[in-house]
């Protein structure tokens, strides 16, 4: 029996490191940000997205602190720290029956958050591109 996508996904949050991605995500994966106003669409963009939320979210402050598992989606609650600010937001995860993640949305609180997450990322994308 396959590993289960959430199992697979604390491992990589665990490790700090997105090797593994590519297995983990379906070809029609969908990234849903607190900061862009359009799904991105695709593999490639999705891995790119949690990539750099690697590199920004996952700290030694980072857990999760809740998590309420169904059938095909998950929820999981967490908290970090970056650079002072609190950050408190949510993974809403959903997978396919072969168990690779097609839709991956990030919601964040509080403002201040918001504003700290969307500078990092966007300069952590723009340096890939």
């Amino acid at each position: 029996m396959a590993e289960h996508p959430i199992e697979v996904w604390h491992r990589l949050v665990k490790k700090r490191s997105p090797r593994g991605l590519d297995a983990l995500l379906a070809e029609d994966a969908v990234f849903l940000s607190p900061v862009v106003h359009t799904p991105q669409r695709g593999k490639k963009i999705t891995a790119a997205y949690l990539t750099a939320a690697f590199r920004v979210f996952f700290n030694p402050s980072f857990r999760y602190v809740r998590e309420i598992i169904g059938a095909t989606d998950a929820m999981l609650e967490f908290e970090t720290e970056i650079d002072g600010v609190f950050v408190n937001g949510v993974d809403i995860i959903r997978w396919n029956e072969a168990g690779r993640i097609v839709e991956f949305k990030v919601m964040l609180r509080p403002l201040k958050a918001i504003n700290l997450v969307h500078q990092r990322m966007a300069a952590l994308l723009q340096a890939t591109r």
